[in-house]
């Protein structure tokens, strides 16, 4: 054990410095982007300023040779008045590809309530310099950089907006329970308390033959998707099953099974690498509500090639039930929250856990790695949000409670 959570930091270092290059390849294209584009907006208003000199030039010595001033008729040259697109253009604040990808703007539009922060953003962005491509993602994203470079965006630093309703699909008879995007964010793929799933087309562009109704007979605890592709969806269910759906063929191509003694599939979870997927099942037993009645928790990695079960991740004696899921970027560290409020850490490679600590003092209901995998989010049943850092562990980044 002491070994393999020794290894804990080198994973995370090595991951964290794998997606900050990424990261900031992407920001750089984004930004040349941005840069390329203001430079041809400002091209643009040089162009028409200058043809319009030359017209009220020609005109105000059609003037003069008729006593008229033609100053009089000169139109301004302030920079307010050549620079209005522009601060139209510049003031909206780019989104994230993560975001555009989470949630696209067919579903919700972010409009910025602050004009002066607008107006802040495209004066900064005015005065980019050519050589300092951080100095100009600082001032046109209003954020701030770690030692290595890397944008870190506070919360209390974005505008305020409000988000709209697009578009709504109706279909459901009972109540909706679970909502999942697919990994290209062209399809959505819903659930209800009546064992239903249904999957959803909104993009105009793509065929709606993948529309479906699937009927599972039975609870739907968790749905996810193939992260390389919108092809399968796995749904698991209360009565212990495992159902692959093909949205192309609109048929199960596999049904699978947990052993009697963990009929609950509380999460399931895709490799965004491997084609390999990990299901998290939970015993019963008698209890006042729907936490206190999940008994025992059983991890199992599966190939989904084979559709086999490959092993399963070691929890300890009467582990408690494993509740969310989740992934880095690689697949190479997996996290999962139990009902004792506790956060566990494996190494995929291994099939070990390397760590783990108690993060909250009731059941955690979700969990997510921060954007830079060096901290880990965590949400609690009793409404605490906790950031976790990994370089750290049991150190709390920020804390906030939901209302």
């Amino acid at each position: 054990m002491s070994l393999t959570k020794a290894r804990l930091p080198a994973l995370l270092k090595i991951s964290s410095e794998k997606n900050t290059i990424s990261c900031l390849k992407k920001d750089n294209k984004r930004l040349n982007q941005k840069l390329l584009q203001l430079q041809a907006l400002l091209e643009e208003k040089d162009a028409q300023l200058g043809l319009s000199n030359r017209s009220m030039g020609a005109a105000n010595s059609s003037f003069q040779s008729s006593g008229i001033d033609g100053e009089n008729l000169r139109p301004s040259s302030s920079s307010e008045d050549i620079c209005a697109p522009a601060t139209s253009y510049l003031g909206r604040i780019p989104q994230s590809e993560e975001c555009a990808a989470a949630e696209p703007t067919k579903f919700a539009s972010a409009r910025v309530e602050s004009s002066s922060r607008q107006d802040s953003y495209s004066a900064s962005s005015l005065h980019a310099s050519s050589g300092g491509v951080d100095d100009t993602a600082q001032k046109l994203y209003g954020s701030h950089f770690d030692e290595n470079g890397r944008e870190m965006l506070r919360e209390e630093e974005f505008p305020e907006v409000s988000v709209e309703f697009q578009e709504t699909f109706l279909g459901h008879t009972s109540p909706i329970t679970r909502c999942r995007f697919s990994a290209s964010g062209n399809n959505i793929a819903s659930a209800s308390v009546d064992g239903t799933v249904r999957i959803w087309t909104y993009d105009s562009s793509i065929p709606a033959s993948r529309n479906a109704t699937i009927y599972c007979g039975a609870e739907i605890m968790s749905l996810d998707w193939e992260c390389k592709s919108d092809r399968l969806l796995l749904i698991g269910t209360a009565d212990g099953g495992i159902k692959a759906w093909n949205v192309d063929a609109k048929r199960v191509v596999c049904d699978l099974n947990t052993t009697d003694a963990f009929p609950s599939v509380l999460d399931l979870k895709c490799s965004p690498v491997e084609p390999i997927f990990v299901s998290a099942a939970s015993s019963r037993r008698l209890g006042s509500n729907s936490i206190d009645s999940l008994g025992y928790a059983s991890l199992t990695v599966w190939n989904m090639k084979t559709w086999k079960a490959m092993t399963v991740l070691p929890l300890g004696e009467d582990p408690p039930a494993i509740t969310s899921l989740c992934f880095n970027h690689n697949g190479k560290i997996l996290a999962a929250s139990a009902t004792d409020g506790m956060i566990h850490m494996f190494d995929m490679s291994a099939g070990l856990q390397i760590t783990g600590w108690p993060a909250h003092d009731s059941a955690i209901s979700s969990l997510l790695f921060g954007p830079d995998e060096t901290s880990i989010f965590s949400l609690g049943s009793d409404g605490k949000i906790f950031e976790w850092s990994l370089q750290n562990q049991g150190r709390v980044l920020w804390s906030k409670t939901s209302s």
